[in-house]
């Protein structure tokens, strides 16, 4: 159980440090390209093509690690999963 635990928590905690540096990446390097695009092409803002996108992934990344936590991961909820299978198949 304790090997579990600290697995399940491991997990948790790598998912919540990417999504930190890849929003630290995103902000920085969007802030750059939106500098570049001011300076260099203000007609056309291509910046919102790589902000909007990758902001996508970061959203993603926001929601493994602090959304979509508890619910699928432990073993309680897979043993009631499969007791309800059980149940389905005995009918």
């Amino acid at each position: 159980m304790s090997d579990s635990l600290r697995a399940l928590a491991e997990e948790r905690a790598d998912r919540k440090i990417k999504f930190y540096k890849n929003f630290k990446a995103y902000v920085i390097v969007n802030a750059f390209l939106a500098i570049i695009n001011a300076i260099f092409t203000p007609d056309f803002w291509w910046v919102l093509f790589p902000v909007f996108f990758w902001g996508i992934g970061v959203f993603v990344d926001f929601l493994k690690a602090f959304v979509f936590t508890d619910k699928f991961e432990t073993e309680e909820y897979r043993e009631r999963k499969i007791q309800e299978e059980m149940e389905k198949l005995r009918k």
